[in-house]
């Protein structure tokens, strides 16, 4: 499956997070160190496009002390991936009025740094925003971008015809031979992208040459952000990159009669970037000094299909992982854990795997929206009746029910106060 190349490539995962510098400033509730963090959502959940959701300032006036430090580990886990780890830290700064640091970001790209079979080759990177910086800040050392493709062979792209060219071109020499697709994000002029990622992956990475036998399998491609729909300030949910995915995938079928395949889908929901925010809110506990180990996440969010579905994968995961702790030698089942979440994640040593759960918390300002009031009972079951996840991850139910439904993150983060008997 895709997602085994994401946690095979995960190797090293806590060694490769790099150094880190302090996070924002710290309190600590009456002395008392605490025993859970804070996994947050940012659109749908913190901000609608521009626009603070209000109970998010309530929230982090809550988790902040006195003097604005906060009381408890918290990272923003977010599947935006077409800007700077730097920026989302800056946008988020200014939106909650309190400091973020970017080492409490983590993007929908993030994991790629954990690549490096990858990083040496000259990869075709899409999306928007600074995608060449992007790349090169993970690791990448040979990066072509879709316009710097579409101005080598400007005979690709047709849609658009005032962008053909008047005249015929000379042929295209010295470019290089595209080993690899990322794919960032959905970009701006989707027919020119899917056209050209299309074409390279039929041509092998020679968009130039003359198209003889289809290779299978074709070039590896790495995809981020799996969203279908995300939340701005329109009254319905807007395309997210999981829609561009799926022209992508129906359009290789067609042309083929073959599935296109991914050497890795990272960010919500795969497991790969939830073990990746635990090792964040425990080296942020560390960094403070608190003893009390991490055992539980809170995972707040708007989307069934990314936030709540993932939340519930890794919860599935640290139960079976905590199982294995119990019955040492015990093999797990397959019911237990999906191949997704098989722990082939090395731990830095003296790693303590002490978390033991991640509930979800579904709000009701972002894509999941309800008629009605929050029932008395936000334990009641909520039910996708269509399956908007990926492709490649199976549709389970089960785990598109959140633990908790609540109507904002305010609410969010009062309920697990009170789970927590926390001041």
């Amino acid at each position: 499956m895709a997602l085994r190349g994401c946690l095979r490539a995960g190797r090293g995962l806590l060694r490769a997070a790099g150094p880190r510098g302090p996070p924002a400033r710290w309190g600590c509730a009456g002395g008392r160190p605490p025993a859970f963090g804070f996994l947050f959502d940012v659109d749908g959940v913190l901000v609608r496009g521009s626009q603070v959701v209000p109970a998010a300032r309530q929230a982090f006036q809550r988790l902040a002390d006195s003097r604005g430090r906060l009381r408890v580990p918290v990272v923003f886990l977010t599947n935006a991936g077409n800007c700077l780890r730097s920026a989302k830290a800056q946008e988020l700064s200014q939106a909650l009025g309190l400091q973020v640091s970017p080492e409490q970001v983590i993007l929908s790209h993030s994991p790629l740094r954990l690549f490096s079979q990858f990083h040496q080759k000259c990869m075709l990177v899409a999306g928007q925003g600074p995608v060449e910086e992007n790349a090169q800040k993970l690791g990448f050392k040979h990066v072509v971008t879709i316009e710097a493709l579409r101005k080598a062979y400007p005979l690709l792209d047709m849609v658009d015809q005032s962008r053909r060219p008047k005249e015929l071109p000379p042929p295209t020499t010295g470019f290089p031979t595209v080993e690899g697709v990322i794919l960032f994000g959905e970009p701006v002029r989707w027919e020119t992208s899917l056209q050209l990622i299309i074409d390279i992956l039929l041509s092998n990475g020679n968009p130039g040459a003359e198209l003889q036998d289809i290779p299978y399998p074709h070039l590896p491609v790495l995809a981020c952000n799996m969203d279908l729909l995300w939340m701005a300030e329109a009254k319905m949910p807007r395309f997210g990159h999981g829609t561009f995915l799926l022209c992508l995938e129906s359009i290789y079928k067609k042309v083929t009669g073959r599935e296109l395949k991914y050497e890795a889908l990272i960010g919500k929901p795969s497991s790969v970037t939830y073990r990746y925010a635990e090792y964040l809110i425990k080296q942020q506990a560390e960094e403070q000094g608190w003893k009390s180990p991490i055992r539980r996440l809170y995972a707040v969010g708007d989307n069934p299909m990314s936030d709540i579905y993932g939340a519930n994968l890794y919860n599935n995961y640290l139960k079976s992982a905590h199982q294995n702790q119990v019955q040492a030698g015990v093999k797990r089942s397959p019911q237990a854990a999906s191949p997704q979440t098989e722990d082939h994640l090395e731990l830095r040593k003296g790693y303590n795997n002490s978390v033991e759960s991640c509930k979800s918390i579904l709000v009701c300002t972002g894509v999941y929206r309800r008629n009605v009031d929050v029932p008395s009972n936000t334990e009641e079951c909520m039910t996708e009746t269509v399956f908007h996840g990926h492709r490649d991850f199976c549709f389970d139910p089960s785990l598109v029910e959140a633990s908790y439904i609540v109507q904002d993150v305010n609410d969010a983060v009062q309920l697990a106060f009170k789970k927590e008997n926390w001041s």
